[in-house]
C-alpha cells in the first residue's frame, strides 16, 4: 500500500520512510520546561538518529475538571514553541480547538493537530487545511476507522493535500479505552500516514473523578503491536517528572523511558519492515 510522503521541517513521514516519533509534555507549563524537554528529546533524537517533532499543547480546551490545569494560551503558547524551533531546529506540533485559531497557529506550527473529540468538526478541519500546513486529526474515542475517511475528504477539498491520522485508542465501557490495531492498515488504505499515539491510548478518560487516570506500563507494548501492525510514526507524551505532572501525568512517560521504548521501536520497524 502506497502511503503519501509528507515533508514537516526536516521530517519526512510516510512512504518508505524511517519511523518518526511525536514527542513532549501534554501542556506547556513554562516557557523552562518546554526548552528542557525540547533540548532532551533533540538529544534523544540526535543519539539514536530518529526524526522527531515536538509537541506540547498552549491550551488543553478539553481537560475533565473545570478546575484543570490548561496552559498558557495561545498567544505565550506560541511564543514558546516558537523558541523550541529556533533554539532546537525542531519542528512543532499543538492542537487547535476553534477555526478562528489556524491562521493564527500556523504562524508557527509545522502541522496543526485536530483533537480527538473535534474530528468531525468541518469548520475547524477546512480552516486548519486552508493554512496549507500539514494537518493531523486524531481519531475520535468514538468513531470507526472507515468513518475518518471523511475527515480526510474534508482537507483534500481544500487542495492541500498533506493529511494524517492518529489512532489514540475507542472507548470501551466506562473509564477506558481499547485499541483495535485493524485500525492502522484499515486506515492507511486511505493513502495517508497513520499514527499511533501510545499514551493517550492508556488513558483512563476521567478516571480519577476530576481528572483522568492513566496505565503508562501498557504503553510500550501497544507501541509494539502498532509498529507491527505498520504504523508511520509514534505518538508518546514525556515529561521530565510525569507522577508531578499537572495534565495526563499518570499516562505519560519520562525521558529515559523514552529513550529505551524508541530504540526498542526503531530495532522493530526495521525488523517488521525487511518483512516485506
Amino acid at each position: 500500500m502506497h502511503v503519501k510522503d509528507i515533508n514537516i521541517g526536516n521530517v519526512t513521514i510516510g512512504g518508505d520512510n524511517p519511523l518518526v516519533f511525536i514527542a513532549g509534555p501534554c501542556v506547556i507549563e513554562s516557557r523552562d520546561a518546554a526548552l528542557r524537554a525540547a533540548d532532551g528529546l533533540k538529544s534523544v533524537s540526535e543519539a539514536l538518529k530518529i526524526p522527531l517533532i515536538f509537541k506540547s499543547s498552549y491550551d488543553k480546551a478539553n481537560r475533565t475538571s473545570l478546575d484543570s490545569f490548561r496552559g498558557p494560551g495561545i498567544d505565550e503558547g506560541l511564543k514558546i514553541l516558537e523558541e523550541v524551533k529556533s533554539e532546537t531546529g525542531l519542528p512543532v506540533i499543538s492542537d487547535i480547538h476553534s477555526a478562528e485559531e489556524a491562521i493564527t497557529a500556523s504562524k508557527v506550527l509545522d502541522v496543526i493537530q485536530i483533537p480527538a473529540f473535534l474530528c468531525r468538526q468541518t469548520d475547524i478541519i477546512i480552516a486548519a487545511a486552508n493554512t496549507r500546513k500539514p494537518v493531523n486529526i486524531k481519531k475520535g474515542q468514538f468513531m470507526a476507522p472507515a468513518d475518518m475517511k471523511n475527515s480526510i475528504d474534508k482537507v483534500l477539498s481544500t487542495g492541500n493535500n498533506d493529511v494524517m491520522i492518529t489512532e489514540r485508542g475507542t472507548l470501551f465501557g466506562y473509564n477506558n479505552l481499547v485499541v483495535d490495531m485493524r485500525a492502522i492498515p484499515l486506515m492507511r488504505q486511505f493513502g495517508f500516514p497513520v499514527i499511533f499515539d501510545a499514551t493517550h491510548s492508556v488513558q483512563l478518560p476521567g478516571g480519577q473523578g476530576s481528572s483522568s487516570g492513566g496505565q503508562r506500563e501498557f504503553a510500550e507494548p501497544l507501541a509494539k503491536a502498532a509498529v507491527t501492525a505498520g504504523c508511520d510514526a509514534v505518538f508518546m507524551e514525556v515529561h521530565e517528572t510525569p507522577e508531578t505532572a499537572p495534565c495526563d501525568g499518570p499516562n505519560m512517560i519520562n525521558m529515559e523511558t523514552f529513550r529505551a521504548i524508541a530504540g526498542r521501536l526503531v530495532e522493530l520497524n526495521n525488523l517488521v519492515r525487511g518483512w516485506h
